[in-house]
């Protein structure tokens, strides 16, 4: 795969239609190449504050069409959404600024809690300077749209995030796809390198909720002059980086986050050395050409933020580590180090299947299936949040066994 970005195909990418073909034509072929591989989605409506909630929407395999439901599939993870110091801190924002923020950062949109935020999360990650964007999609977008340029190397793993794959597809560089974790080929790659290296990796991997050697990372990194570029949207439990690199030692990092999974609000945001987030400032154009993040996300994210880094927020944090270690017991696993449980069931029918005995039993657990995952590998992932309570956790350790 080397020189080519990394591919996520869709069934829907399988079309073929004749040149005369109408636009609806084309539209409802591609409707039906989906729907015929089983693939065929829907967004529900889960009408709750927290994990507990109405879930309504369209009529699911087991025919249910509206139920009382505990979800196990929001990346809430500390459940810093509903914390009333974060909700409060949205009330102020949006009684002082309004709704929007009318503008790009660089035109009219930046206000005060835009810095404070992006002070706050430079702290946080012990880098010189942060910016904070919309989402955490635009994030990763911008970092490779930049970097990724003419001249340089990615080096990314076959496990990545969609949102690195996009960047990756949009990147002007060379893109080489490496074995998931796998340092070893990593490294033969890096060897012959034939532009300047960026190495981009999640930190955790959203369906399997492994982690990624950061150790190892930083140290090729080093040794060949590499860009790491680390996406730690999922990063709740870790895996930190070793504490020289924090303390500003080391080769060039740049670090990827989220508001909207640890932090509860929305928005994503890029900490690293100074000159490298002004770049991003003045050439990435999900920065340039997109409205800034509402101020009332970015107050929900700067309070939230401060509740992470409290003695509550270890609380919360030591909470969410039993309901994971639980889970993973009941599963006969070593606890997972991550918030992220996967439970592969295999092909797709047996697994919609277990996913709708479970929703049975008032558990939302999503199936996931290609092109998610591989063929072959559909589960139920599980996502747990601190938010959850004990009880809770017991439903789901109980419908687990009897799926």
């Amino acid at each position: 795969m080397t020189g080519s970005p990394p591919t996520e195909p869709l069934a829907s990418d399988d079309v073929t239609a004749t040149t005369g073909s109408s636009w609806s034509d084309w539209v409802e072929a591609s409707c039906r190449v989906v729907d015929a591989a089983g693939q065929w989605r829907r967004p529900r409506t889960f009408d709750a504050r927290g994990p507990a909630g109405r879930l309504s929407g369209p009529v699911d395999p087991s025919g249910v069409e509206s139920s009382d439901v505990v979800s196990f599939a929001s990346n809430d993870y500390l459940g810093l959404t509903t914390h009333p110091a974060v909700v409060e801190a949205a009330h102020r924002a949006l009684d002082r600024w309004g709704a929007g923020s009318g503008a790009s950062r660089l035109i009219t949109g930046s206000r005060p809690v835009h810095v404070e935020l992006e002070t706050s999360l430079a702290e946080w990650k012990a880098c010189e300077r942060a910016v904070v964007f919309p989402t955490g999609f635009a994030a990763n977008l911008s970092v490779l749209e930049v970097f990724a340029a003419e001249g340089a190397q990615v080096f990314s793993d076959e496990l990545n995030h969609a949102s690195i794959i996009d960047g990756c597809r949009a990147a002007r560089a060379g893109v080489t796809v490496y074995r998931h974790r796998d340092l070893d080929q990593l490294e033969s790659l890096l060897s012959s390198s034939p532009g300047r290296p960026v190495i981009v990796t999640d930190t955790v991997f959203s369906m399997d909720g492994d982690r990624a050697d950061l150790d190892g990372l930083v140290e090729l990194s080093r040794r060949h002059d590499a860009l790491l570029v680390l996406d730690e949207a999922h990063a709740v439990l870790g895996p930190e980086l070793p504490a020289a690199v924090t303390a500003a030692a080391g080769p060039a990092i740049l670090r990827v986050g989220t508001l909207s999974k640890t932090l509860g609000s929305l928005g994503g945001f890029v900490a690293g050395p100074t000159r490298f987030i002004e770049l991003l400032e003045n050439r990435a154009r999900p920065y340039i050409f997109t409205t800034a993040p509402t101020p009332a996300d970015a107050a929900a994210g700067l309070a939230a933020l401060s509740v992470l880094r409290s003695e509550e927020g270890d609380a919360l944090r030591a909470r969410l580590t039993d309901h994971v270690a639980r889970v993973c017991a009941s599963l006969g696993r070593i606890a997972q180090p991550s918030p992220i449980v996967p439970v592969v069931v295999g092909e797709e029918a047996p697994t919609v299947a277990a996913s709708a005995r479970l929703l049975e039993l008032g558990l939302w657990v999503p199936a996931i299936r290609p092109p998610t995952v591989p063929a072959g590998t559909s589960r139920l992932r599980v996502t747990l949040s601190a938010a959850h309570t004990d009880h809770q956790v017991d439903r789901l350790i109980d419908g687990l066994a009897a799926r």
